[in-house]
């Protein structure tokens, strides 16, 4: 049986990836400097911060002497990425290699270090939006988005309003998650079932990577996409910025990030505004953050009886994937993992190993604890036990 993994990189491997040409244009940008100081490892940031007033080229000797002992794993990691991010050039000589900051980058961090920088926009004073949503509601509605989102692709009978994602979106579902044939109605490829099963982060990756990806198509330059992503993430969550202070590249795309619930779209008597939620202002952390994932759920028996406890149609869609839902309560999810569940999502192109790292990543806070790593056997003890 196939396996196709998707690769959901983080904010700053797809920066790392642009032309060297496109790099040094995004550097002219301060808080886009900024963003990748604080993207970079802390030894690597060590490293820029020694060497931002430093104009000629240093041996990587120097670099050694502030290590401690066990630092030599660490410095690698620190090195080679600021090299993938043309933050450091290396300079080859005879006897050793040399670096030196990127110099459209280092003049840039020293005038915001010096000067703190102005955002393109500010916020729109209260007078003119009035009442804004709350932290809550906000946040409510990213995940309501969100929601909406992946039930959209699992079925768009599934969605319980009605969605009209624009076609730069489709392309996305189409490109990889989606397949259609002739006059049948769109079905999950095994890439999609496997999406579903992923975190939120992951998720959230996968989509931005080929949003951007599809760029070009559209007639969008790539980083000039990635600048506004990564300036987006400076706005305060829950402030109201002007529409009218956007391109017209960025309206379209600012209407696309509100499908997927990173900006809230609001309309006043003469203005029009978007609000940040916290999706949007975290696009440049890490996928390793945990920090946004949610409360477990999910309590599997060791009959494999299984009890979700939630009120999501998403949960109830998602645990259907690989496992027989009977009945759902209005906060309560009951079902059972059986071997005919586990052959159908084997099929779909979903593997062992995904279904047992899900339920670990969701199970209940009471038995998160007590769940073993994922055996090598994984899948031959899943169908030896299930009924």
């Amino acid at each position: 049986m196939p396996q196709v993994k998707i690769i959901a990189k983080n904010f700053m491997d797809m920066v790392a990836s642009l032309p060297a040409i496109k790099l040094d244009l995004l550097y002219r940008n301060q808080f886009i400097c900024e963003a990748i100081l604080r993207s970079l490892p802390p030894l690597a940031k060590k490293y820029v911060l020694q060497m931002l007033y430093i104009d000629i080229p240093i041996t990587s000797k120097p670099l050694q002497e502030w290590l401690l002992a066990d630092g030599s794993s660490k410095h690698k990691v620190a090195i080679d990425r600021l090299i993938q991010l043309r933050v450091f050039e290396v300079i080859d000589r005879k006897k050793e290699t040399t670096y030196k900051l990127n110099s459209t980058f280092q003049t840039n961090l020293r005038k915001h270090m010096i000067s703190g920088g102005i955002l393109p926009r500010e916020p729109m004073p209260q007078s003119v939006t009035a009442r804004l949503p709350t932290s809550e509601e906000l946040d409510a509605y990213a995940h309501e988005q969100w929601e909406c989102f992946l039930l959209q692709l699992i079925s768009s009978g599934q969605a319980e309003k009605s969605t009209s994602f624009s076609s730069s979106m489709m392309r996305i579902f189409q490109r990889g998650l989606l397949r259609q044939r002739d006059k049948e109605a769109p079905r999950l490829t095994e890439s999609g079932f496997q999406f579903l099963l992923m975190d939120t982060n992951a998720q959230l990756w996968y989509i931005i990577r080929e949003y951007i990806s599809n760029s070009e198509e559209q007639g969008v330059d790539q980083a000039d996409l990635i600048a506004f992503l990564l300036e987006l993430s400076f706005h305060t969550p829950g402030e109201a910025y002007s529409l009218d202070t956007l391109t017209d590249d960025q309206t379209t795309m600012i209407k696309d990030l509100a499908d997927l619930g990173l900006v809230k779209l609001q309309k006043g008597r003469k203005e029009s505004w978007f609000i940040p939620t916290k999706l949007a202002t975290n696009l440049s952390v890490s996928l390793t953050d945990s920090s946004s994932r949610k409360q477990g759920f999910v309590v599997v028996e060791t009959n494999f009886r299984m009890y979700a406890y939630s009120s999501s149609k998403l949960h109830c869609e998602i645990l259907r994937l690989f496992a027989r839902v009977e009945y759902q309560l209005p906060n309560l999810i009951v079902g059972a993992i059986t071997k005919e569940s586990l052959y159908n999502a084997f099929e779909n192109g979903i593997t062992a190993e995904q279904i047992v790292t899900f339920l670990q990543q969701n199970a209940h806070p009471r038995v998160a604890a007590k769940i073993p790593s994922v055996p090598e056997n994984v899948t031959d003890q899943l169908l030896f036990c299930c009924r």
